[in-house]
């Protein structure tokens, strides 16, 4: 008999080269996180998210089913044992949550071509032609295998994969399985899904904040620009009002989540440029 397959978001990661959560980054209109767990959903008959100990309770995370990593710092593979432990009558549907270009074809190939009797299915990677980990069915007969491998003080799930018997596919699109990980591949992911409007004109509102709002000598305001990212918003602000700090000594936020310079800005987006403590 086939086991049924259960979806396991890993959201455990301490986006430390991001410097903000990646699971809350939005990219088509919903956190990352929110946006995996819809694309598990028709393919799993339950999905859960893999989390460390301290994030349990994180308002992104805890309206979620939770599998908490039961051993510190082994990265991704920590989420996929305490996964297999917890049910291990199961095959997992693993899915790193920052991955923007994933789209439903890819899953849904992955679960048609999915071999039940091998210990895994996966893609290999577009750019070096090395098996995906962190997109890949695992079946409940790797759980022992994975167990070892890690017992003997190895934590690369990829390099598990490379000697395991899995059944490896090539993926119809290059792209679906690149993972963001730093401020300038958000923006140049941001900057791929997002149609160029650099030359439409966009209302915008403006919030200003500590030193920023005494020079503007307002709070906030909507205002029509022409402006293509936050970083053409600010000089277009900054020679209206004659803010005295440069970009770079600021932070900016875009509908509620901190973003980076040049992402795209659309209609009716509220950005936020945030001075440093000291600056008011």
């Amino acid at each position: 008999m086939t086991a049924p397959i259960y979806g396991l978001v890993l959201a455990g990661g301490r986006s430390s080269r991001m410097g903000q959560d990646k699971a809350a980054l939005a990219y088509h209109g919903a956190s990352q996180l929110d946006r995996a767990m819809a694309l598990l959903e028709p393919f799993v008959e339950r999905s859960f998210i893999s989390v460390r100990a301290d994030q349990t309770r994180e308002p992104i995370r805890s309206r979620y089913e939770q599998i908490v990593d039961a051993q510190n710092d082994l990265g991704p593979i920590a989420g996929i044992v305490a996964a297999q432990m917890q049910h291990p009558e199961a095959a997992w549907l693993v899915l790193a949550c920052d991955l923007p270009f994933l789209a439903t074809a890819t899953l849904s190939h992955l679960i048609s071509a999915r071999d039940p009797k091998r210990l895994a299915t996966a893609y290999r990677s577009s750019h070096d032609g090395l098996p995906e980990p962190l997109c890949a069915i695992y079946e409940p007969a790797s759980r022992e295998p994975i167990a070892a491998y890690v017992a003997r003080g190895k934590h690369c799930p990829r390099k598990f994969l490379i000697q395991a018997d899995a059944q490896l596919l090539d993926p119809s699109d290059r792209h679906a399985l690149d993972n963001i990980n730093t401020p300038a591949e958000y923006g140049a992911a941001l900057s791929a899904l997002i149609p160029k409007t650099s030359n439409a004109q966009k209302q915008i509102t403006v919030r200003y904040y500590a030193l920023l709002r005494d020079q503007a000598k307002r709070r906030d305001e909507a205002i029509e620009t022409h402006a293509g990212s936050p970083k053409e918003l600010y000089e277009e602000l900054k020679r209206r009002y004659g803010f005295t700090l440069s970009s770079d000594m600021l932070r900016v936020a875009v509908n509620d989540e901190f973003g980076v310079w040049d992402q795209p800005l659309n209609e009716n987006d509220t950005v936020v440029f945030i001075p440093p403590v000291a600056g008011g």
